[in-house]
């Protein structure tokens, strides 16, 4: 039995310590949000964000962050905005021996780093691992089979974590490359806002097909222009996350961008959904893409949605007039 603390009570959170409760682990969930502990302490679930799934009474909740103190893991499952202040807050708890996991799919507005660097800033003495793929948490807290991996520069910290969170719902894969796993998770949160614009807009299948297949060469050359591998697009950090989210309304950046298709403004489709990564990580690939030289046309057009006013149907169309191409 391990102990973990999962700081965040937010869907993926709660559907983690869900599977490592019933794993029998040693499991605490903090949350800055009160109410939130509080309507589970008296439903039993959280139904604004894991409507149905019950928690395990054997789940501790807490609002007290020194929690993360004397455990094996601590797994940092926030918005990417909040991770840096978050952590902080833990940095005084956490031991040198523990095993930081963050799974959080984004990039810092500003300093453009990815949630990993942001994690060995705060916990320089600690081993850090990554956690993505296609995962949705609605998903795996009803006990549907999901795939994801699980990415560290140290293989055997990575392994204990596949050996802690596995189950007969949820199985993890290992990965080196948790640069390319970083940039998967993050960017394919932005071609998933543009799937969900072109389905509000009333476009087809075959747009977004194009969008996603296109997109992910986006995501890859950016991904390899930073020292990421060229395979781990093509596996369960890249392409299958990539999946998941342009084609299902429990990802949020498609319901956004569904929204923007139909006519609202980005800001107030933001307002209306909630957390939407895609949003801020559109116009931080954009910089990186910039910065390394990399062209993405998609990002770029999203952007021009997103901050410059542009319609949907406008940017499409300047898409469509690219100049022509190999594949």
């Amino acid at each position: 039995m391990l102990k973990i603390a999962i700081l965040g009570s937010g869907g993926w959170g709660l559907a983690l310590a869900c599977t490592c409760a019933n794993l029998g682990h040693d499991v605490t969930v903090w949350s800055a949000f009160k109410d939130e502990l509080d309507s589970i302490r008296r439903t039993g679930e959280l139904r604004a964000k894991l409507p149905g799934v019950y928690i395990p009474k054997a789940v501790h909740l807490t609002e007290d962050i020194s929690c993360a103190s004397g455990k094996d893991i601590v797994l940092v499952g926030i918005p990417s905005k909040f991770v840096r202040s978050v952590c902080m807050q833990a940095q005084p708890y956490v031991d040198k021996d523990t095993i930081v996991v963050s799974t959080s799919k984004g990039l810092e507005d500003g300093t453009l780093k990815r949630m990993s660097e942001i994690l060995a800033e705060a916990f320089p003495k600690n081993t850090i691992a990554v956690l993505t793929g296609p995962s949705h948490a609605e998903e795996v807290g009803r006990g549907i089979p999901t795939a994801v991996v699980v990415a560290s520069e140290n293989i055997e910290a990575a392994k204990l974590i596949q050996n802690t969170f596995s189950d007969n719902v949820l199985r993890l894969y290992l990965n080196s490359d948790v640069i390319g796993c970083e940039i998967g998770g993050a960017v394919k949160n932005v071609i998933a806002l543009c799937c969900g614009v072109i389905d509000g807009v009333g476009l087809g299948d075959n747009t977004r097909a194009a969008l996603m297949t296109r997109g992910l060469s986006e995501i890859t050359r950016l991904g390899v222009a930073m020292g990421g591998k060229p395979d781990t697009f093509r596996g369960l950090a890249g392409l299958g996350d990539l999946i998941v989210t342009c084609t299902s309304l429990h990802s949020r950046n498609f319901r956004a961008g569904k929204l923007i298709g139909q006519g609202y403004t980005p800001e107030k489709a933001v307002q209306m959904v909630g957390t939407v990564e895609g949003y801020a990580c559109a116009a931080a690939a954009l910089k990186l893409a910039k910065k390394y030289n990399v062209s993405m046309p998609i990002t770029e057009e999203i952007n021009k949605i997103l901050y410059e006013g542009m319609s949907p149907e406008t940017a499409i169309n300047g898409l469509m007039h690219r100049p022509y191409g190999f594949e």
